[in-house]
């Protein structure tokens, strides 16, 4: 990978030269993509997500936007308190990090800080993991096989040994492929010594599958699946 970083009045971009991409602004706005008939899809969550493609690579575009109450306050903006501080920024560096350590992860392509006085927008692009489902969008389907329940919690312990406490580890961030399971969306994440944190993020993924659970009974989870995904975390020291 090769970050460069641009400069063009209150817009700051940071890429990865070494990928075919043109770092300009219609690079992140889903508009341009649906004019040259490029656009594939969306999906909405705490954030805004597009799905483009340039017939060569699909890449993920993402709008930063705030969740819970703070999100109906001031939906977009966050105070500046410098340009390597702001969560596009922090976000693509630690996924650039942990791509280069040939973690399961999106190779992060640009991000985008739009300063303005006391405050920014950001937006992410990253490339588009192929056939990939989310584990939520798995579950709703058919109840998953024990190989893969074990998969899924050797893969998590890989990050926690390295190191990576993702802040939102939940049933949507955790992406399946015939050929492995990958984590997505690193904001608010980081690196950090071993500590209660990893608990923390266990339990929060245990919640989210709960809920799912208690908002749909087509989900096909159990308690037994949980402890098949803690055993493949035990396990997944040795891997």
């Amino acid at each position: 990978m090769q970050p460069i970083q641009i400069q063009s009045g209150k817009s700051h971009i940071l890429y990865d030269a070494d990928l075919p991409i043109h770092a300009e602004p219609a690079l992140f706005e889903p508009a341009a993509w649906r004019r040259r008939g490029q656009l594939l899809g969306s999906a909405q969550g705490r954030g805004e997500t597009a799905f483009v493609g340039d017939g060569i690579h699909e890449y993920v575009l993402r709008h930063y936007r705030r969740g819970g109450l703070p999100g109906r306050l001031v939906r977009d903006s966050y105070l500046w308190i410098g340009l390597e501080n702001t969560r596009a920024w922090r976000e693509w560096r630690l996924m650039a990090e942990l791509y280069q350590r040939g973690l399961p992860v999106p190779r992060p392509v640009a991000a985008r800080v739009e300063h303005d006085g006391l405050f920014y927008r950001a937006d992410l692009v990253t490339l588009r993991i192929p056939a990939a489902r989310s584990l939520a969008q798995a579950l709703a389907e058919a109840a998953l096989p024990v190989e893969r329940w074990r998969a899924i919690g050797v893969c998590i312990r890989r990050f926690h040994d390295a190191g990576v406490d993702h802040a939102d580890l939940n049933a949507h961030n955790i992406l399946l492929t015939d050929a492995g399971v990958y984590l997505i969306d690193f904001d608010r994440g980081r690196l950090r010594m071993a500590g209660h944190w990893q608990r923390g993020n266990l339990a929060r993924l245990l919640r989210s599958l709960r809920k799912l659970y208690n908002e749909s009974l087509d989900i096909a989870f159990s308690d037994a699946d949980w402890q098949v995904l803690l055993a493949g975390y035990g396990d997944g020291k040795s891997q």
